[in-house]
């Protein structure tokens, strides 16, 4: 870790999760004394995973957050969705690569532009995030933005923005995995990222003492 390193700040819609079930060893084997079956509030994909604790851990797993924009090529008006599935792919050819819900009325919109662009959203973002990301009305209500050379919307503040070109898509469950060549992209304004961890959002600040470097 370099010296620019930071800490996640404190995140205020974060709620402390359940302890872990302790555990007993079978034959070597390490068993979970708790329940293992459904829970009041989350349902099994038929082989013992709950919905509901399957969020809980995979929400220890920090990420960022993007935007992805378009003009709509059917009325031209600006379109766009929030997502935290985003990664990147390859380097050669360079592929990024992100996570749409089958249940989206947003990206078959965005999807039928002939470039997507992806915005890096920094942490002062969080109510462009939410306005992105919420069902039906105009989405671009009193956002300011520019146009990317692919002619998209960069919104004003994101840290970077991507072109994209879709190559594939995957369906993956309840999602489709989308795979994306990178036509252009840049550094855009500067900041610290948005981050999504354990149900709610934050930034981060620079470490007060000296970063100690891993081994």
């Amino acid at each position: 870790m370099s010296t620019h390193a930071a800490r996640l700040i404190a995140l205020e819609a974060c709620r402390g999760l359940p302890k872990p079930h302790q555990r007993r060893t079978l034959n070597g084997a390490a068993m979970p004394t708790g329940p293992t079956h459904q829970s009041a509030n989350g349902h099994t994909d038929g082989q013992g995973v709950d919905s509901r604790r399957f969020r809980q851990v995979l929400g220890r797993f920090a990420t960022g957050v993007v935007a992805i924009t378009a003009l709509d090529p059917v009325d031209g008006r600006p379109c766009g969705l929030a997502a935290n599935s985003f990664t990147s792919v390859s380097l050669s050819p360079p592929l990024v690569a992100f996570c749409v819900a089958h249940t989206s009325t947003s990206w078959p919109r965005v999807r039928g532009a002939a470039v997507v662009t992806v915005n890096v959203l920094a942490e002062h973002q969080q109510q462009v995030c939410a306005q992105l990301a919420s069902k039906g009305g105009d989405k671009f209500r009193d956002l300011d933005w520019t146009g990317s050379p692919g002619g998209n919307p960069v919104l004003d503040g994101a840290l970077a923005w991507i072109d994209c070109a879709v190559e594939a898509e995957h369906p993956a469950g309840d999602h489709v995995i989308v795979v994306a060549r990178v036509l252009q992209l840049d550094t855009y304004a500067d900041g610290g990222p948005l981050v999504f961890f354990r149900g709610g959002y934050g930034g981060f600040v620079e470490p007060s003492g000296d970063v100690v470097e891993p081994a």
